[in-house]
């Protein structure tokens, strides 16, 4: 594949959820990613739903049995001749099965490890199961998720697994990729998911501290607080979102809806007037359909969008001019971002089936014919 990473190899041991993220990132702007599967994953309905498994696009795939020494020894040969390695398992597992960062880092000492956990490598919780939902709310995030007087709404993963855990992994594993060819050392990179859900929050912490953000959800300029940032539903059941932050746009909107002449909008930034700006414009939202506000307001600089649904947004017209949706073996996906003016990447390849690779990754490293069916032979190896 082409892209800005072509020429870049990296060993991702098989997962689920930000690890594989990380790796489909990577894959997508040309670094080549070999995924090593376990067996049992090749046949019937896993295979079926694996083509439709976003995340697992653009890559090579070899099945390995990491429970044989044979298997690790083919494993620590990938990683001997790779820039990086991702995995995604509780602390201590690849050490564990031989494959932890020491012995690699013997043959390889350019390797750079990534390491994806929930809690990170120590700590009190590094042994503790959780999912998106904890690491967020150990890390102050979900607190301010949802509306006044209600509990805590998740954002589905988004946050956790993937904003600060496979996005955060993928950043990490290309600085250390670079400090490694500078220095000719690698390193490991504990990326947790907890610690990328806190850094996320950046910007609201400085707020916090600054005493512009309040510690109580619903209440802010950002959290739905607002009557300026908020979504309203419409006249025909759909919704839409309003973000008129900045006084020009603040009054745009105002002029384009007929609100110019209502005293109660003209103390944008009173949250005594908050409620009834809430409950007018409520009221105004639903007079019309979405169509018709997105004629008024569509595309102008009142800071408005249409809420679409997934089965909406890959046909808007904005998203269409831009590529943003792409279809894969007729699976509509988001496409690889962000956009390179020299260096753009190839389509993304579909998923392939677990095992597709596994003979010629194993050429690739120089074993003979002899060797490679003995490894298939024994189902160390399985090619799909």
């Amino acid at each position: 594949m082409s892209g800005a990473l072509s020429g870049i190899r990296i060993i991702e041991i098989a997962g689920i959820g930000p690890a594989p993220f990380a790796g489909m990132m990577l894959a997508d702007h040309g670094a080549t990613v070999i995924r090593i599967d376990r067996p049992g994953g090749t046949k019937g309905g896993v295979q079926t739903a694996r083509a439709a498994d976003v995340l697992a696009r653009s890559r090579h795939s070899i099945v390995i049995d990491l429970k044989s020494p044979e298997g690790v020894a083919v494993v620590a040969d990938l990683a001997a001749g790779a820039d990086g390695l991702i995995e995604g398992f509780r602390p201590g597992v690849m050490e564990r099965l031989g494959l932890g960062p020491a012995p690699l880092a013997a043959r390889n000492p350019r390797l750079v490890y990534g390491r994806m956990t929930g809690w990170g490598q120590d700590g009190p919780y590094a042994q503790v199961a959780g999912h998106d939902i904890n690491y967020i709310a150990l890390a102050g995030a979900l607190h301010g998720f949802g509306r006044v007087g209600e509990k805590p709404t998740p954002p589905a993963n988004l946050v956790g697994d993937f904003g600060g855990g496979g996005m955060l992994l993928a950043f990490g594993m290309l600085a250390g990729i670079l400090s490694a060819r500078a220095t000719g050392r690698g390193q490991v990179v504990d990326c947790a998911m907890n610690e990328g859900a806190a850094l996320l929050g950046s910007m609201i912490w400085g707020f916090y501290a600054q005493g512009t953000w309040q510690d109580r959800r619903g209440v802010n300029d950002l959290d739905t607080g607002a009557p300026f940032y908020d979504s309203y539903e419409t006249k025909d059941g759909l919704f839409i979102a309003l973000g008129a932050i900045e006084p020009q746009f603040y009054a745009l909107f105002r002029s384009r809806t007929g609100l110019l002449d209502d005293p109660d909008f003209d103390a944008q930034s009173d949250r005594a007037s908050w409620p009834t700006q809430k409950r007018k414009l409520a009221i105004l939202f639903r007079q019309r359909t979405r169509a018709e506000w997105c004629a008024l307001l569509e595309g102008s600089d009142a800071c408005f969008a249409p809420v679409l649904s997934m089965a909406e947004a890959p046909h808007h017209p904005h998203n269409i001019a831009r590529s943003v949706f792409v279809e894969v073996a007729s699976i509509t996906q988001p496409a690889p971002a962000p956009r390179f003016s020299s260096t753009q990447p190839t389509k993304p390849r579909q998923p392939p089936a677990a095992g597709t690779d596994s003979t010629a990754i194993l050429a690739g490293l120089g074993y003979d014919a002899t060797r490679i069916r003995r490894l298939t032979n024994a189902g160390i190896v399985v090619q799909g």
